[in-house]
């Protein structure tokens, strides 16, 4: 096991650190937009609150360990900002079928877009929000998420071990 970083913790501790505030964010966002949804849009909310918030942790979890990732690996934050957006947000937004139903596309960009976690969380949200599935159904789906937020989080704090050594 690592021994403490400079600073007294060791680079999980770290990682965890760096992520609390930008979590804090992401879930006020969530609730935010789960509200306007729900609220502004007359969107019905059809499943269990338990489960979309711990699908959501899970997400974000994954999602910011990624941002740390990038953020650890590159020099400038001009870099960072770039390989962040080219590699979460514009896979995100149109490989995830959020914007685009996958069936539609070629089978070379759905097979792309099964390495694209955004895909997984838009299909457990759907699920929960306006079908009412449970984790019977959704499982596959989170534990694919949970297994990106672990080996994301892994590599940034191993990442930020070898910044800070």
């Amino acid at each position: 096991m690592a021994g403490p970083a400079p600073g007294g913790g060791r680079p999980a501790e770290l990682a965890l650190g760096k992520l609390t505030a930008y979590f804090l964010v992401g879930l006020l966002d969530m609730v935010i937009c789960m509200l306007v949804g729900i609220f502004l849009f007359h969107v019905p909310f059809q499943g269990s609150l338990l489960l979309l918030m711990v699908s959501s942790f899970i997400f974000l979890f994954g999602a910011l360990s990624t941002g740390i990732l990038i953020s650890a690996s590159t020099r400038s934050q001009l870099v960072a900002y770039q390989l962040g957006t080219l590699t979460s947000f514009l896979p995100g937004f149109l490989l995830s079928g959020f914007i685009y139903s996958i069936s539609s596309m070629p089978p070379v960009i759905q097979a792309i877009s099964l390495f694209v976690p955004a895909r997984y969380f838009i299909n457990i949200i759907k699920g929960i929000f306006l079908k009412g599935i449970g984790l019977n159904i959704l499982w596959p789906d989170l534990l694919l998420l949970t297994g990106y937020g672990a080996m994301m989080f892994y590599f940034a704090a191993r990442k930020l071990r070898q910044k800070v050594a």
